[in-house]
C-alpha cells in the first residue's frame, strides 16, 4: 500500500483510538500451517502473489530460496558465497533485495532467477529490510529505522522506535502491513507494530507458545520471521529451525491506518 503523508491517519478499529492510551495487546488464531525445512535458519520471509520467499543465515550455509507455498516446493535456491551471512529481504516490483549481517553489503535479485544483479553497500550491520512502497526500511539490532532510496540507497530519514517512552532494541525481521510496520523483537516471543512517522509501538503481539513444546528440538531457535501474502490478506509467522510457518488471525483486530476520506 503506498499512502500520501499527509493525506492519511493512524485510525484503529476500535479499540485502536488513542494512541495516549497503553499499547494494545493483541492475541491470535492459528488459521493454517504449512511444513518448512526444519534446518532452515530463516533470517527473511517475504512473499509476491505467487511464491514464498526464504532467506537463511549462517556463514557456509546461507541461501535464498523460492517456494511455492502450497505443498513446499522449492522452485529456486541460490547460496550466498560463504563469507555473507545472509539476513532480511523483500519483494519490491521485480526485484528482490537482501541485506547480509556484518559485511556491510547488500543484493539486488531478479526476483524470478533469484540471480544477483546488482549490489549496494551499507553502514554497519543489517538485520531486516521491508519497504513502504517507496523507500525501502532496513533495521540493524538498534532501536533505529533508516529508510533508503531504493535507487542508489541513499539514506532519506531514521525513525528511533519506542515503546511506551523507551528506546526499543533487537528489532529484528520487518514486514510493512497496512501502512504498519511490523517487526520481531530478536530473543522474544512477541512482535510489535510500530507507526512508521514518529517510531512509536502502536500494538504488541504475543506469541508465547505458538510452535508447541512437543514439536521443538534441542537446536530450534527464536521466532524470527513476518510473510505478508497481500494476494490472500494473509499474515505468516515462523522461526529459526521451526518445522511449521503459521498463518494467524490478529485479534481482536489488525491495527492498520487508513486513508483520510476527501
Amino acid at each position: 500500500m503506498r499512502l500520501t503523508v499527509g493525506l492519511c491517519a493512524l485510525i484503529f478499529i476500535a479499540p485502536y483510538l488513542s494512541l495516549a492510551d497503553p499499547v494494545p495487546q493483541l492475541s491470535f488464531r492459528i488459521m493454517d500451517r504449512q511444513k518448512q525445512d526444519r534446518d532452515a535458519f530463516v533470517q527473511g520471509f517475504a512473499f509476491d502473489l505467487s511464491n514464498l520467499y526464504l532467506s537463511t543465515g549462517g556463514y557456509g550455509s546461507s541461501y535464498i530460496a523460492k517456494i511455492l507455498p502450497a505443498n513446499g516446493q522449492t522452485l529456486v535456491k541460490e547460496p550466498l558465497p560463504d563469507r555473507y551471512f545472509g539476513e532480511g529481504i523483500t519483494v519490491f516490483g521485480d526485484l528482490l533485495y537482501q541485506v547480509t549481517w556484518r559485511s556491510g553489503v547488500g543484493f539486488v535479485r531478479n526476483r524470478e532467477t533469484l540471480q544477483i544483479i546488482d549490489q549496494f553497500r551499507l553502514a554497519g550491520e543489517a538485520w531486516g529490510i521491508t519497504h513502504d512502497g517507496t523507500y525501502l526500511i532496513v533495521s540493524n539490532g538498534s532501536p533505529k529505522l533508516t529508510f533508503y532510496e531504493p535507487e542508489d540507497m541513499k539514506p532519506i530519514r531514521v525513525i528511533s522506535v519506542t515503546e511506551a517512552g523507551r528506546p526499543l532494541r533487537r528489532l529484528n525481521e520487518l514486514e510493512y502491513i497496512d501502512g504498519l510496520i511490523w517487526a520481531n523483537i530478536w530473543y522474544e516471543d512477541r512482535v510489535i507494530v510500530i507507526n512508521p512517522e514518529s517510531g512509536e509501538v502502536v500494538a504488541s503481539l504475543n506469541l508465547d507458545g505458538l510452535l508447541p513444546t512437543e514439536e521443538r528440538r534441542p537446536n530450534t531457535d527464536v521466532l524470527n520471521g513476518i510473510g505478508y501474502d497481500q494476494g490472500n490478506d494473509a499474515i505468516w509467522f515462523t522461526g529459526k529451525r521451526w518445522p511449521w510457518r503459521y498463518q494467524l488471525e490478529i485479534l481482536p483486530e489488525r491495527p492498520q491506518i487508513l486513508p483520510i476520506q476527501p
